[in-house]
């Protein structure tokens, strides 16, 4: 939570320090309020001068009035730097996230960024206002009113100096104790969100298995341990308000015995009682306006440490200074003995793997199920580093080159087609935020995907729900295709991105790629038909190569790609397919 501060003190330091000033310049007015009263009560009631009542009276009303407009301008700047404070470290938390590896996002997991993105972060800034506003009035009351009471009379502030220490042991104490409970509560809250945003993104398929009642039961499982969990933090912060209550109304008891005795020997008078009263009432509040800010600054605390671990954590990826290869290089993509092992596996996914691909040539990748296919084409924009050999692109080593130049080079199109809400003008802008409308339209007819646009009256207007779920699957492909080849990418994967479309769209889409001259295209598929006319086609096998050559080639010299096009050729009914 301390490195957090770095945001609160580098942007909001004026709003940081005049929030706390204005709320003990507030507190100051209603330290004077008890001695105003026992005024009131010793020499104007007891004189019966009612001008002097009213005209302290009007006192009272002068301090509650500049109390409040303090009051207020103290939450201003209060509520200005905590809503800046949450707005910087999102920022920057979303920041650090985007720098983020695969191997980190795939550690860190979804769930748990989302909550630390929000819940946690709405608990810290909750805390930081709390914070400004009470942290330093609370105890600026709590001892003012000690000192006052010593001004008043030596005995009688005695249980004050008894009653503060007694006080502060039972709130700290319970703040220590709470603290890792809270965190424990936050930990189940990642697994409980974890277990339903599984159960709302796979809906269809737990229906389909007709598992509906054990996931239920793993669900209730989850959220009873985040009760409990909840329940025993719970149980330790209720203790706070009935034991400085019990405190407290003790201390009154004392300190009233205590007056009464000395009024009665005429060492007090009866408003001076009254002020003691009432300043041990500020105490009381005050306390327990403390008691709660602690279970709040806990709560904060522990929020603040799993965003700091998030911002903390993530190995990331560091670029070079490179920014373009060697102009009239043979080779777009050099993989040199690369071998990937993922953080945490037993065993490479990719071992000694090392092929070349020249410009403006279209790569085959193909292999049986988990053979490390996207394992190796997320390599070439530095999804992942690989754990021992090099990538060069365009004769310069891939960890070389700055993040964005390289990825700036690259149009990926991943397995899971993923299209975000706006318009389809506005998706296929993501690679060129200046992309012409006759750009777009090029790169949609390349894709296939020209006709999904003249068939809708908005045109590349047309609005895209979240997730594209007004769109099929093949349209979704194909858009994402074409949003990749907005911008003309020197580097074009397509990681089986073409799996829902029909035979007649996939051969058209292939024989569309071969016209982009200066792009070198990686295609991973499980279809021969898809890859049997590339320029080269690597055949992987639990993660090794087994065979690189054209089609024809690899028939006769690569029984496992062989094997996998007689299946589909029995499976499809021939080459034409």
């Amino acid at each position: 939570m301390k490195k957090l501060l770095k945001y609160l003190t580098k942007g909001y330091m004026k709003e940081t320090v005049l929030a706390p000033l204005f709320k003990c310049i507030e507190a100051v007015f209603e330290l004077f309020v008890p001695l105003v009263v026992a005024q009131i009560i010793d020499v104007g009631i007891k004189n019966g001068d009612k001008g002097y009542v009213l005209c302290m009276c009007l006192v009272l009303v002068g301090l509650g009035l500049a109390g409040l407009a303090f009051s207020i301008t103290a939450q201003f700047f209060a509520a200005k730097a905590a809503t800046g404070f949450s707005k910087t470290v999102g920022n920057a938390l979303f920041r650090h996230i985007q720098t983020f590896s695969y191997t980190d996002l795939d550690e860190l997991g979804t769930s748990t960024l989302m909550t630390r993105m929000t819940s946690d972060l709405n608990q810290v800034q909750t805390g930081v206002n709390m914070t400004l506003r009470l942290l330093l009035r609370s105890p600026f009351i709590v001892f003012g009113a000690m000192i006052m009471a010593f001004t008043i009379d030596l005995n009688a502030a005695l249980v004050f100096a008894a009653a503060i220490p007694v006080l502060s042991i039972v709130v700290f104490g319970i703040m220590l104790a709470g603290m890792p409970l809270f965190g424990k509560v936050r930990a189940c809250l990642d697994k409980l969100l974890g277990r339903t945003r599984e159960n709302l993104s796979g809906a269809r398929v737990v229906r389909a298995f007709c598992i509906e009642d054990k996931e239920t039961a793993k669900f209730r499982d989850e959220n009873d341990k985040l009760t409990a969990a909840q329940l025993t933090a719970g149980r330790i912060s209720a203790l706070m308000n009935p034991l400085t209550f019990a405190l407290i109304n003790l201390a009154l008891i004392v300190l009233i015995y205590t007056g009464a005795v000395r009024v009665d020997e005429g060492i007090l008078t009866q408003g001076q009682v009254v002020a003691l009263y009432n300043y041990m009432s500020q105490i009381l509040v005050e306390l327990i306006k403390l008691a709660s800010l602690i279970i709040t600054i806990t709560k904060a605390a522990a929020c603040g440490k799993r965003i700091q671990s998030v911002l903390d954590s993530g190995e990331g990826m560091t670029g070079g200074a490179e920014s373009e290869g060697f102009t009239g290089y043979k080779y777009s993509v050099e993989f040199r003995n690369v071998s990937l092992r993922y953080k945490n596996a037993g065993e490479n996914s990719l071992t000694g793997i090392s092929f070349t691909a020249k410009k403006g040539s279209v790569i085959g990748i193909i292999g049986g199920t988990g053979s490390g296919k996207t394992s190796l084409v997320n390599m070439i924009p530095r999804f992942y580093d690989p754990t021992d050999g090099d990538i060069y692109i365009n004769g310069i080593n891939a960890k070389d080159y700055k993040l964005d130049a390289l990825r700036g080079k690259i149009g990926v199109v991943p397995q899971k087609a993923v299209l975000f809400k706006g318009t389809i003008r506005e998706n296929m802008r993501w690679r060129d935020e200046n992309a012409s409308d006759e750009e777009i339209m090029r790169a949609l007819d390349t894709a296939q995907a020209k006709d999904i646009i003249e068939m809708r009256e908005k045109g590349l207007s047309c609005t895209v729900e979240q997730n594209g779920t007004n769109f099929s699957g093949g349209q979704r492909q194909r858009l994402t295709i074409a949003r990749a080849l907005v911008g003309s990418p020197e580097i074009l994967i397509l990681d089986d991105s073409a799996s829902a479309l029909d035979f007649a769209t996939d051969a058209a889409l292939r024989k569309a790629l071969r016209t982009l001259k200066n792009t070198t295209v990686f295609i991973v598929s499980q279809r021969t038909s898809s890859i049997m006319h590339a320029d080269k086609i690597i055949v992987l096998d639990d993660g090794e190569v087994v065979g690189v050559g054209t089609h024809a080639e690899l028939l006769g010299n690569c029984p496992v790609y062989k094997e996998i096009y007689d299946s589909q050729f029995r499976k499809e009914g021939g080459e034409t397919a």
